[in-house]
């Protein structure tokens, strides 16, 4: 697999990184595949070793911890930690989204941030990384406490922010009315209306047009550019998606877009299979309406539908999008899916696959895109957010979305082009690090020592 560290000063830096960041395990395995790839890059350009660019980058420019103290409805006060790592600017403002889930500590706003940093490179926009959030669990949650989280978060945050310094954005958890309560506080605090500051928010106050959609969509769109590779597409192809949030759903849509058939979806309880193809209308209700779990669909569709405590890659398909959590597709679901026909998974959240996952996929020869390649379309649409918020301008969804396509394209021409170069064609994890690295890494050295 690309993320064996081979490289004796790779090796060095990634056991500093262990040594100053203990019981951090997804930071470490974020860096670890990161550096796994940069043999070949450190051995045709030694300076990145010798102006000791790598353990720059594997340090944050800037970590902040908080207390979010607030009320909820019994009147009693509760107590969260807020989060923002603020990783890297040498390419522009910090970017990165804000998640808000009770499994949220600096270790997994590190690991984030830094696929951020890669992500938001291979992007080819003008955007740095970042990522940030809380413990705080807004499931169960009246619109109420939720306000006043939130807007006891930004009271704290607000002091780090700004259009020009660092825009966050939603993630898991933090959706649009997340993003309205913290706009409206940091807009109350600063007496500034920067529509710039945050990004996914509302249409009528800010907001673009096609950015709910993006993630979701320009995941469908890279695996599309993907199955051309070897001359398909994903037209009449079975998929299964896991995850029943914003990601899935319009992932989900855009495959059914495409001619695909989704299959199956998920949420934390267990999963639903829909042999006919599952009913978007209806998920989309009773997620993203009535927020209830997933079993509901079954009992409401009826038909060939049945929902399953267990695991949704049990399920035969030749497409596979993790579009859930970090680590949900383990090694041994890996090759249960080798061996029932799986040919193409790519990454709609944020490191879903395990290591031993990886190494599985690419053993088997499947067509396998990373994360920070495949899943870049939402925070893509959010520079195109800030685009138009800095011109005071508004552009229609197709137009935007035409955006979306051409740098989802952008970046799988980067990936493919990259591991060509250095002799590794079709390995997609290899080239989306190499390329984002290369791009940050130059930023760096020509900034001098920061």
């Amino acid at each position: 697999m690309s993320a064996t560290i081979i490289v004796p000063a790779l090796q060095d830096a990634y056991q500093g990184v262990l040594r100053r960041n203990p019981a951090e395990s997804e930071f470490h395995q974020a860096v670890e595949e990161v550096l796994g790839c940069l043999g070949p890059v450190v051995e045709r350009n030694p300076h990145y070793l010798a102006e000791r660019v790598i353990e720059r980058l594997c340090e944050p420019e800037r970590q902040i911890i908080f207390r979010v103290p607030w009320t909820d409805d019994a009147g009693q006060v509760q107590i969260n930690r807020g989060f923002r790592v603020e990783y890297s600017s040498v390419l522009g403002p910090y970017k990165g989204g804000l998640r808000f889930h009770p499994s949220v500590l600096l270790g997994t706003v590190k690991f984030l941030g830094f696929e951020q940093i890669f992500k938001n490179a291979l992007t080819g926009m003008p955007i740095g990384g970042g990522k940030g959030g809380s413990d705080f669990d807004p499931k169960g949650r009246s619109d109420a406490e939720v306000m006043r989280f939130c807007q006891s978060f930004m009271t704290e945050l607000y002091r780090h922010l700004g259009e020009y310094t660092d825009v966050p954005a939603g993630d898991i958890g933090v959706g649009g009315r997340e993003i309205g309560y913290l706009f409206g506080q940091y807009k109350r605090i600063t007496n500034r209306y920067e529509a710039g500051v945050l990004t996914g928010k509302g249409i009528a106050w800010g907001g673009s047009l096609a950015r709910i959609e993006a993630t979701g969509y320009g995941t469908v769109y890279f695996a599309n550019e993907m199955a051309k590779q070897v001359g398909a597409t994903l037209d009449g192809k079975d998929v299964v998606v896991s995850g029943s949030g914003n990601v899935a759903i319009y992932a989900m849509d855009k495959v059914t877009e495409l001619g695909g058939k989704v299959l199956a979806c998920s949420d934390s309880s267990g999963y639903v299979v829909d042999e006919d193809g599952i009913d978007l209308d209806l998920i989309r209700d009773i997620k993203e309406r009535r927020r209830e779990r997933i079993r509901v669909y079954a009992q409401e569709r009826g038909g060939r539908s049945r929902f399953v405590e267990g695991r949704i890659w049990d399920v035969p398909a030749q497409v596979a999008l993790p579009c859930a959590t970090q680590n949900e597709l383990d090694e041994d679901a890996a090759i249960a899916m080798v061996k029932a026909g799986t040919k193409l998974v790519a990454e709609g959240a944020n490191m879903p696959c395990t290591p031993g996952a990886v190494s599985v996929f690419q053993e088997a020869g499947l067509l396998f895109g990373p994360g920070k390649a495949a899943n870049a379309g939402g925070v893509a649409t959010s520079a195109l957010e800030m685009q138009q918020n800095a011109s005071r301008d508004s552009w229609t969804f197709e137009h935007t979305d035409g955006r979306l396509h051409e740098i989802m394209r952008g970046i799988h021409e980067r990936c493919v082009a990259t591991a060509q170069e250095y002799g590794q064609p079709g390995d997609y994890v290899f080239g989306a690090n190499v390329a984002g690295f290369t791009r940050v890494a130059e930023a760096m050295l020509a900034m001098g020592v920061i």
